[in-house]
């Protein structure tokens, strides 16, 4: 993306053809303005945004989905803290200014996220799921709720303030009586809480909803788990955590790991050596043959011959096809026949392989299959000539001087990348403490234990016979990559300092590791802040029906077509409303990227060159290793924190007794206004 300064304005033009709605547009955004002016509250804006809706879904204008698009968007800026004017009939923004003030600027960011938390807690659906949580129901025999799996501040309050009389003698048992952490995992969408009767699923969902930022689910693989406290009744939860599939494209985590392209080309030009040399080869060699290839042999689109000796014209050919069965995709294509949840049926009904084998003939994956095997057949006639089939460091420093050569080692590393991104590295998508325990450093402790072998080999064994949905489209055949998880990423909610994560070292030896090894978080640097997560769930909606309506290639949200659904969708309606993208889709909130590494040879093993990983700690069963975490956490964090008076009486105000004032209760908000949707009124 194009880099903007951020003190500029942007002109909002959309291509609205009527005078009417060019007008309704500009007096909608002196309408903002004002607004924000005054008295810039959530309920102000709303309200103005309502009269904008009403009048715009009660006209005929054929442009009324654009007028409706580019007012939603507008309305999302100046919700966000964006300044909004009309200067010469022209409407303008310009992005908030960070604060210089680090508690200043977390204020911001924090009022930005709570504007879509608050408006997902107040959707029907969403109280309703709140109160039937609060709601005191019948459990062996006695009454619980939500409420039975928070701890009462006044009680650990006690409990502290008598330990802080043992801190010179004693202290670490008085401690342990007190607070003793482990893990619980989200092993089943109906796996209940022992003490209440809960799913466990729904006392993860209830206390995430206390977060500041809105929930939502993320795609692909997710690891759900609850840290609770053995020491108190009904071991109430001290924090929540997921693993989810990372992030595919993070230039800091990748540069880091050695996986960006340029800092791996500078490896091979300052060492190229033998392995890399047939590292490039065996990995190439692999990537053809996980590519299903009978349909295009048996259409004349290649030969067995052209993928041993690949040739200029079959690689023009697979090109010319692949473009081809894109288009068919887009013509054909729909979201259903490409969920995986609703071909059950069908796949039970057909052999091993027969549903790999389907999928692998779609337009969507021949499009990708005959587009992947030209751009492997084009590397390996690159480095057929380069090696002629002797890899060597030699061959291989004389290859890396050129630009198609660096270009072919760039596509073997993205290939490499590619095969291990998803299950040899996880984000910590969700990691915080619950109340009262964030006084006591208890969102360390859940980052802490998000790094457990525990943690480790309940994700090995939860995906172990997992099938890459991706990978295995392409082949035609069931693919199942080793689910060895080796490093962690996450990011802060805010890009000005993360209490949370900095300064996390684990001493391995306290986990039965080496002595002089450590586990940590390391701060890589500074996210890039492009995203969507600036626009409501109602904006959205209201630019895919715009680009539904037009006669712009769609994007489907079809697992395969490519990442970032969302950002694409958002990106094609912008673009369609004349409406700069590059800067529309900065959200201007940078957060600081972590990282985790779990063994000690990180680079080698997530390209390929190293077969096995070295762990830092041992994995296993891990819970051992969960209790000698929680024990440190102790005596590094608890123990100092407690001698704090401020933070006892922070941890004391969180009470259980009715009227419930303890901060793990989700906070209230009226109920969401049951609005009609625009293509409900029209």
């Amino acid at each position: 993306m194009t880099n903007v300064p951020d003190n500029t304005w942007t002109t909002l033009d959309p291509p609205l053809p009527s005078k009417a709605s060019q007008d309704a547009f500009a007096e909608y955004a002196r309408a903002l303005a004002m607004v924000c002016r005054g008295e810039c509250t959530e309920e102000a804006i709303d309200k103005a945004r309502g009269v904008f809706i009403a009048e715009v879904t009660t006209c005929r204008r054929n442009d009324r989905q654009a007028l409706l698009a580019a007012g939603h968007v507008m309305t999302d800026l100046a919700t966000q803290g964006w300044t909004v004017r009309v200067h010469s009939e022209r409407v303008e923004v310009k992005p908030p200014a960070p604060a210089t003030d680090p508690l200043a600027e977390k204020a911001r960011i924090r009022r930005q996220e709570l504007v879509k938390r608050n408006a997902q807690l107040r959707q029907p659906s969403v109280q309703r799921f709140l109160e039937s949580m609060e709601r005191q129901r019948l459990n062996n025999g006695r009454y619980v709720s939500i409420y039975s799996l928070m701890r009462d501040g006044r009680e650990l309050t006690k409990g502290l303030r008598e330990a802080r009389t043992h801190l010179n003698n004693g202290w670490s048992d008085a401690l342990s009586k007190l607070v003793d952490p482990y893990l619980q995992f989200v092993t089943s969408e109906n796996a209940a809480c022992e003490f209440t009767g809960l799913r466990l699923m729904d006392v993860w969902r209830y206390f995430r909803h206390t977060w500041t930022n809105q929930y939502t689910s993320v795609p692909g693989r997710t690891m759900a788990f609850l840290v609770r406290d053995r020491a108190a009744t009904n071991h109430p939860v001290m924090g929540i955590a997921a693993l989810s599939s990372p992030i595919m494209q993070i230039r800091k985590r990748d540069s880091w790991i050695g996986w960006h392209p340029e800092t791996f080309i500078d490896r091979v030009r300052t060492a190229p050596t033998k392995e890399l040399a047939k590292w490039l080869v065996d990995t190439l060699d692999l990537a053809i043959d996980e590519i299903y290839v009978a349909d295009l042999i048996e259409d004349g689109i290649l030969s067995m011959l052209d993928l041993k000796t690949p040739s200029l014209s079959v690689i023009e050919r697979l090109q010319k096809e692949s473009a081809e069965a894109r288009k068919k995709h887009h013509r054909f294509a729909r979201s259903r026949d490409h969920n995986s949840r609703d071909h059950k049926h069908t796949r039970s009904a057909l052999p091993d392989d027969g549903y790999w084998i389907a999928k692998a003939r779609t337009h969507l994956f021949r499009s990708k299959r005959a587009l992947a095997l030209s751009t492997y057949l084009r590397a390996r006639a690159v480095l057929d000539k380069a090696f002629g089939g002797k890899p060597s460091a030699e061959k291989l420093a004389t290859l890396v001087k050129t630009g198609y050569g660096s270009d072919t080692i760039r596509r073997v590393l993205k290939k490499a990348k590619a095969d291990r991104v998803g299950i040899a590295v996880a984000d910590i998508s969700v990691c915080g403490a619950v109340q009262p325990y964030n006084a006591l450093l208890g969102g360390k402790l859940t980052a802490m234990m998000a790094a457990s072998p525990e943690v480790v080999h309940q994700y090995r064994r939860r995906y172990a016979n997992a099938e890459s949905e991706i990978a295995s489209s392409m082949a035609g055949r069931s693919i199942v990559r080793d689910s060895k998880l080796v490093l962690l990423g996450t990011t802060s909610l805010y890009g000005v300092g993360s209490s949370q994560y900095n300064r996390i070292k684990i001493p391995a030896e306290r986990l039965g590791g080496n002595a002089g090894d450590v586990v940590r978080y390391e701060e890589l640097g500074r996210s890039e802040a492009f995203g969507t997560s600036q626009y409501s769930e109602e904006t959205v909606d209201a630019l895919v029906d715009l680009v539904q309506q037009s006669d712009a290639q769609r994007v489907n949200s079809i697992f395969g077509e490519g990442v970032s659904p969302k950002m694409r969708k958002v990106r094609q309606a912008l673009d369609l409303l004349n409406l700069p993208s590059e800067i529309l889709l900065r959200h201007h909130r940078p957060r600081i990227v972590y990282a985790v590494s779990l063994i000690r040879n990180l680079g080698d093993y997530l390209i390929g060159t190293a077969k096995r990983p070295e762990y830092v700690v041992q994995v296993n069963e891990g819970v051992a290793a969960t209790a000698a975490i929680g024990e440190w956490w102790r005596e590094r964090w608890l123990r100092n924190r407690i001698t704090s008076d401020d933070v006892l009486d922070e941890v004391e105000r969180h009470t259980i007794v009715r009227p419930i004032t303890h901060g793990a209760r989700v906070p209230l908000q009226r109920a969401a206004p049951q609005q009609p949707k625009y293509f409900d009124l029209s």
